[in-house]
Formats: structure tokens, C-alpha cells, sequence
């Protein structure tokens, strides 16, 4: 990968991690007064496309989801595999 491609990546997982973070703390101030909700679906999509970290912090930093297993088990998993696969692809 070039230079660039790096970087543009770089700046697409910030990106993608800044607004997974925030699509949990909506979804948790939506729950609190009662209003329409982030389908936990886009929630996960989020995490798939590149935002699992952001996700984990979310999750635990406002204490949204985590009595849910699929998010307890879920989210760190698909954050271990993103990192696995960001050392494999590190190493080719």
C-alpha cells in the first residue's frame, strides 16, 4: 500500500470509530426518553464496517448494551478479528 492508501484509510477508521461512538451514546440518550432507537442492527453493521473499537468504547463508556450478550460477546470479537487481520494484512 502506498503512502496515501494508508492514510485514507487511517482516515476512514477514525471516521468510521468517531461515529459508531457516537451512534451508541444516541441510541442510549433515545432510550432514556423514550424515543426511536438505532436498530441494533446498524449498530453492528457499524462494528463490521471498521467502527468495532468504537463500538467497545461506546458500550462501555455509556453503558449501553451491555446486558445484552450479543453485544457483550459480539462486539469484542469482531474487534479481535479486525486487529487479526489488520496484522495479517500488515505483514504481506
Amino acid at each position: 500500500m502506498s503512502d496515501l492508501e494508508i492514510r485514507m484509510l487511517l482516515v476512514y477508521l477514525i471516521g468510521v470509530n468517531i461515529m459508531t461512538f457516537y451512534a451508541f451514546g444516541a441510541d442510549k440518550r433515545q432510550a432514556q426518553r423514550g424515543k426511536r432507537r438505532v436498530p441494533e442492527r446498524a449498530l453492528f453493521l457499524l462494528a463490521l464496517a471498521g467502527g468495532s473499537l468504537g463500538a467497545v468504547y461506546g458500550m462501555i463508556g455509556f453503558r449501553h448494551k451491555t446486558r445484552h450478550w450479543q453485544f457483550r460477546v459480539g462486539l469484542p470479537l469482531i474487534c479481535l478479528a479486525q486487529a487479526a487481520l489488520a496484522v495479517w494484512l500488515w505483514k504481506q
